[in-house]
């Protein structure tokens, strides 16, 4: 069926539609990856945004029940170039098109992906609709126009658990509660600790990574109170990736401000935000984010550089954190914003990107160690 999209600044892009029909709007963005497609559609972080794979081929693979970061999609809407119907692969258990239907999201395909691509990067993240109504470009743009921005919401509390809840399952299910610290070092070290995680709208492999290395982790909704994460005894606290604008979420950075010092925290994406916002900084909207499977990160302390998963639009305003007490540890190379910071007096670490990957390179994985070592040195 023949579709539209219509981005707010009249932009117009033609294609056919798969999986549900109709009409939707949201933030349209641009994803790098040129695998991972799955988890690129259960990630909760894209919450309200219609993602665009610069990929030209997708579907591939199909889909599967191992590889989702979440219960279902999360995107608003899905554009690629071109969709493959029949899917080749031994996990495969029905076709990318036959799964957005069965959850109503709206795709498109046909659509010539590099030119939208090079239109976002030039003019940046824009609101758009995705129709096959046959409305005209005219009304479709009114209704962009009109449509909620991800910086005016609180996305993180449509995407967060309801409960808190224990996590067991790693990255190997036959490795269940057991551990698997041969991912990590080669000194086969199980650490015992108990994490707790915010949920903000956390992928999957966070949390099976940190079985891997022997913890017990409790998932709690992103709107916790302090005092109740404390009443849990945690020996470290992951504050997880999210979608949407932190500055949104200001009971959030409250709880942090009052955990700083008291708890080892890592900070992964939207919590690495909320760290700064917590700490005292400041953070701001990029004109197009990051996202994809490909962002340089520089380790300003070995000068190693890392190959990262992104997913994010905001970042923390590295002129606006308290020198004194924050020191840099990673920049991204391609534009110099802030990738990754360390407080000096407490046991706080943070990075922008995605460590767990899924999908991505897994050149970070070895923070979640880090992380035990962290808080091993501050229970000592």
């Amino acid at each position: 069926m023949d579709a539209l999209l219509v981005l707010e600044d009249g932009k117009v892009f033609e294609g056919q539609a798969f999986g549900a029909t109709g009409e939707c709007a949201g933030e349209v963005v641009f994803n790098t990856s040129l695998t991972g497609y799955q988890e690129v559609l259960t990630d909760p972080s894209y919450k309200g945004q219609i993602v665009t794979m610069t990929c030209t081929h997708i579907g591939n693979t199909g889909i599967n029940d191992q590889d989702p970061e979440s219960l279902h999609p999360y995107v608003t809407g899905f554009i690629v170039r071109e969709i493959c119907d029949m899917p080749s692969n031994w996990r495969s258990q029905q076709s990318l098109s036959e799964y957005l239907t069965c959850y109503g999201i709206m795709a498109l395909t046909g659509v010539d992906t590099r030119a939208l691509t090079r239109h976002l990067r030039t003019r940046g993240a824009m609101k758009g609709v995705m129709s096959t109504l046959h409305k005209s470009s005219q009304e479709l743009r009114a209704i962009a126009e009109a449509a909620p921005s991800t910086s005016a919401q609180d996305l993180v509390r449509q995407v967060t658990c309801a409960a808190p809840y224990v996590w067991e399952e790693g990255t190997d299910p036959q490795w269940r509660l057991r551990g698997r610290p041969d991912r990590f070092s080669e000194t086969g070290q199980v650490y015992g600790y108990h994490v707790v995680a915010y949920d903000c709208g956390i992928k999957r492999n966070m949390l099976r990574l940190l079985v891997d290395l022997g913890c017990r982790v409790t998932v709690v909704p992103a709107y916790t109170a302090a005092s109740e994460v404390l009443s849990l005894r945690p020996d470290g606290i992951l504050l997880s990736n999210g979608p949407g604008d932190p500055e949104c979420v200001p009971y959030l950075v409250e709880n942090v401000r009052r955990l700083l010092g008291r708890v080892p925290i890592y900070g992964i994406c939207l919590g690495h935000q909320v760290l700064g916002l917590a700490l005292g900084g400041r953070t701001y909207k990029l004109r197009f984010g990051h996202h994809g499977g490909n962002q340089p990160v520089k380790d300003l302390r070995t000068g190693q550089v890392y190959i990262t998963a992104q997913n994010h639009n905001f970042v923390v305003d590295i002129a606006s954190l308290p020198q004194e007490e924050i020191e840099m540890t990673q920049i991204n190379l391609n534009d110099k914003t802030l990738e990754g910071m360390h407080h000096k007096r407490w046991p706080i670490f943070s990075v922008q990107y995605h460590p767990e990957a899924s999908p991505g390179p897994h050149d970070a994985e070895s923070l979640f160690r880090r992380f035990m070592e962290m808080v091993t040195e501050f229970k000592r």
